[in-house]
């Protein structure tokens, strides 16, 4: 009787003291080695560790690229387009100045550009290609940062009076152009004659090429100092919108609500969120769903590691009768195999943490090296919109991710322990 109230003291942790026993390590290690005997188990738990791994890795970096890809196009899009919108209503945006000079002065509102806007064909001697024409001033263009801050070739002095434009990088690649040389704007809104309304199309010298990074607009813009847009689109001294830029974009409402509230002349207002929102809508599904998928494998993982302790407690039954014979108690035989199926998850998921998030910090780096050994680029700009691959590791993200990989193996692990710590070691020394 002594015996086994001793044996019975080891087998439970003292009061105060943790909570697993140092031979339930040992032995939970034990049984974790690969042993020939045992080969087909350990080879379910390495399965089961990579699973984890590769799900969790895969989750950080899926959600890391799918964060930047949201953030690039957000900056770049609202960047380069505004914040909000202002159209006239009841007459033509004559008085444009005066109604910039009194956006301005509205709280939150930090740049108020009047534009004028026409759809173009640009062609030269070697291509043509869909252009959208923006007239500006060259202070407003230089202090639209994704333009004025990327120019690459030329210059954006003196763009008011020099008469030349300003064109994207991929436009210009494509219709092999360089400074300098003359890009032609034909728009089908030309001078009427007895015969109909004539095409117009001019020749403009190219004065700076920039690269804002994203392909549409590198490849459809075209920036026109305002006074020749305003007579190349037959606008009689007005612009078509007057294009707002907001301290914080997520607080456009706001600004919205004061400039209804304090607008110098009647205003149409539309926002970057109209605009854009089947696109962003469509982001956030698509991220939603990527990250539905790749749990699933995390899930796989787990299920995995049940079938694997499930078989190593039916490899086991005669140890566990032995060991309950000898005194121990159902709590310390289940905590030996939750040690066990917890191992598994809770090594795979930092493994996986450690790998994710080398992967998304050096993705640009390890992409390249993948389109050097392929020769293939990897990465079309021409169909994702963005001229480099983006990564931005939301922590917030990644604990969920932890979290719920740790979870899940936790959970795994607690039916087959129990069921261990079910068994009658009677009647597994018979069956054994």
């Amino acid at each position: 009787m002594s015996v086994a109230t001793e044996t019975d003291r080891q087998g439970e942790a003292p009061s105060g003291t943790r909570p697993f026993a140092g031979f339930e390590w040992l032995l939970a290690g034990r049984y974790l080695r690969t042993r020939r005997r045992e080969g087909f188990v350990s080879v379910i738990a390495g399965f089961s560790f990579l699973g984890i791994l590769l799900g969790v890795a895969t989750l950080i970096i899926v959600m890391s690229v799918m964060n930047g890809f949201r953030k690039e196009l957000l900056e770049k899009i609202v960047g380069v387009n505004g914040h909000i919108f202002a159209t006239p209503i009841d007459r033509p945006l004559d008085d444009y100045d005066v109604v910039s000079q009194r956006l301005r002065s509205i709280p939150g509102i930090k740049m108020a550009i009047p534009l004028v806007e026409g759809q173009a064909l640009a062609s030269s001697q070697t291509g043509n290609g869909g252009v959208l024409v923006r007239g500006i001033r060259e202070a407003d263009i230089k202090a639209i940062p994704f333009i004025g801050g990327n120019v690459r070739r030329g210059t954006l002095d003196g763009f008011d009076t020099a008469g030349g434009v300003a064109v994207g990088k991929r436009l210009a690649d494509s219709l092999g152009l360089q400074v300098g040389d003359s890009i032609n704007i034909i728009s089908p809104k030309g001078a009427s004659t007895p015969f109909g309304t004539a095409p117009r199309i001019k020749a403009y010298p190219i004065q700076a090429v920039f690269e804002i990074g994203m392909t549409e607009f590198d490849a459809s813009f075209v920036f026109m100092p305002l006074g020749e847009a305003q007579a190349y689109f037959n606008r009689d001294g007005d612009v078509n919108v007057i294009e707002i830029f907001v301290d914080n974009p997520d607080r456009t409402q706001v600004v919205r609500d004061a400039i209804e509230a304090d607008a110098p002349r009647p205003l149409v207002l539309s926002d970057w969120r109209q605009r854009n929102r089947s696109f962003f809508n469509a982001l956030e599904v698509e991220r939603n769903v990527m990250f539905i998928i790749l749990t699933l494998i995390v899930l796989v993982a787990a299920l995995n590691i049940v079938s694997g302790l499930i078989m190593l407690v039916k490899d086991k039954t005669a140890d566990i009768a032995i060991m309950r014979t000898m005194g121990a108690t159902s709590g310390t035989v289940m905590r030996v195999f939750l040690i066990t199926g917890a191992a598994i998850g809770v090594i795979g998921t930092i493994a996986g943490l450690a790998l994710g998030i080398v992967f998304a910090k050096n993705i640009k780096s390890i992409m390249a090296a993948l389109n050097w050994v392929t020769g293939a680029n990897l990465w079309d700009p021409t169909v994702r919109f963005l001229s480099d691959i983006p990564s931005v590791i939301d922590w917030g993200e990644v604990t969920s991710v932890v979290v719920m990989a740790l979870v899940l193996s936790l959970l795994a692990t607690l039916y087959p322990a129990w069921k261990a710590a079910r068994l009658d070691p009677v009647q597994a020394l018979r069956m054994g």
